[in-house]
């Protein structure tokens, strides 16, 4: 049992948890996650590790409310605990130093990002970072983020705060128009986000590593759940991943299949949420 030590509202229905899970706490890297289960009868989900703290024996997570399980989580208190806690899984991001890094996170993508940006940082890399947002009361761990860069631009779909426009156009325009030298570009948030920054990238030659939502089941390799194409091969993005050279990976079937199955999570979010599903 992982005990939730800590909850906090990062927005609406953006959830900051730091959990109990002293042996994850030590082995963990950046880049890595953990599957979790609520209960018994609960669903499998992967969430990456935001943090952790060896001494204190703490993880944190990070996650947005869209499903069932989601919901269920954040109807947990302090004190309360998660029967499973599964981790570290998926290969740690290489770090090492390489100039220029600039760090992309759109949306709860932030979160995903910032331990990437942490660790480069502390390699040594100059970490331009570049956060995007649908509104400024959706834009997470800005403070963080400043903190592990070097320079930051903030941007938001509607010009509530920062720039106004995408994380994409603000790279292209502010960076590769100027012919500022990027060694590497790291991309974390929508499929679509992920896409348009490759697009951007891959005629400058220009290695950029996206990290892959993919559904996941069991997290070992063997369900297939999690697979992905990345230069026209089956990856799993569990055992593979969860990064790859974005401009390998197949988007189009990536997005494809998120999309499998929307509507039983829309309908099983709608039953939680009227208790018509017995939990």
């Amino acid at each position: 049992m992982n005990k939730i030590i800590e909850k906090v509202n990062l927005s609406e229905r953006v959830i900051k948890m730091v959990l109990e899970a002293p042996i994850i706490a030590q082995k963990r890297k950046a880049g890595q996650f953990i599957v979790l289960k609520i209960n018994e009868k609960g669903e499998r989900i992967p969430l990456t590790i935001v943090d952790s703290d060896a001494q204190k024996g703490t993880i944190t997570i990070i996650f947005q409310i869209v499903g069932k399980t989601t919901a269920q989580l954040d109807g947990l208190k302090i004190g309360d605990s998660l029967q499973d806690v599964l981790g570290p899984l998926g290969n740690p991001t290489e770090i090492e130093n390489y100039g220029r890094v600039v760090c992309i996170g759109g949306g709860v993508g932030i979160g995903v990002i910032y331990p990437l940006a942490v660790a480069l940082k502390k390699a040594g890399n100059r970490v331009v970072s570049i956060l995007g947002s649908r509104t400024k009361d959706l834009l997470i761990l800005e403070k963080e983020m400043r903190e592990n860069s070097n320079s930051m631009i903030i941007t938001t779909d509607d010009g509530s705060y920062g720039v106004h426009g995408f994380v994409s156009s603000v790279f292209q325009v502010g960076m590769i128009d100027q012919g500022l030298k990027v060694d590497r570009v790291y991309a974390i948030g929508p499929v679509p986000m992920m896409k348009a920054v490759c697009d951007i990238t891959k005629p400058h030659g220009i290695k950029t590593i996206v990290s892959l939502n993919s559904i996941m089941v069991d997290a070992t390799g063997m369900c297939g759940a999690c697979r992905v194409s990345v230069a026209g091969k089956t990856k799993f993005a569990c055992v593979d991943g969860p990064e790859f050279d974005g401009h390998e990976v197949d988007f189009k079937l990536l997005a494809d299949r998120l999309r499998m199955y929307c509507d039983q999570e829309r309908e099983a979010y709608e039953k939680h949420k009227c208790g018509c599903d017995g939990n």
